[in-house]
C-alpha cells in the first residue's frame, strides 16, 4: 500500500479537527444522512459541507446521494490505508546501532 505524500497529508489532515473526528465517531455506528449529522453536530450546511469534503477528499468516508440528501459512511479500505500509513510513518525500521552524532557524540540507539 502506498500514498502519495499529497494522499498522505489529506489523511492526516482529516483527522486534525475536533468536528471531523465528532463526524467519524458518529459515523462508527454505520452510515448517516447529512441531516443527522447536521442534528448532531449543531452547525451549518456549508460547514459540514465543508468537513465532509476533507474527509471524502481523505478516502475515509464515502457518500451516497439520495435525493436532496448524502449519505455518509465510513469505508473500510480507506480506512485500512489510514491506518496501515500511520504504522508505516511510526514504525522504526533502524536496528540498535551506535550513531556518530554531527556535534562529535556518541550514542547508542535502541
Amino acid at each position: 500500500m502506498y500514498l502519495s505524500d499529497k494522499q498522505s497529508t489529506r489523511v492526516f489532515k482529516a483527522f486534525c479537527d475536533e468536528n471531523r473526528l465528532h463526524i467519524l465517531s458518529l459515523l462508527r455506528g454505520g452510515e448517516k444522512c447529512a441531516c443527522k449529522l447536521l442534528d448532531e453536530l449543531h452547525i451549518g450546511q456549508s460547514t459540514l459541507s465543508h468537513h465532509m469534503k476533507i474527509l471524502y477528499d481523505s478516502g475515509v468516508v464515502v457518500g451516497r446521494k439520495e435525493g436532496k440528501w448524502v449519505y455518509y459512511r465510513i469505508d473500510p479500505e480507506g480506512s485500512a490505508q489510514a491506518v496501515a500509513l500511520l504504522t508505516q510513518l511510526t514504525t522504526c525500521t533502524a536496528e540498535a546501532e551506535d550513531i556518530d552524532c554531527l556535534c562529535g557524540s556518541r550514542r547508542a540507539v535502541v
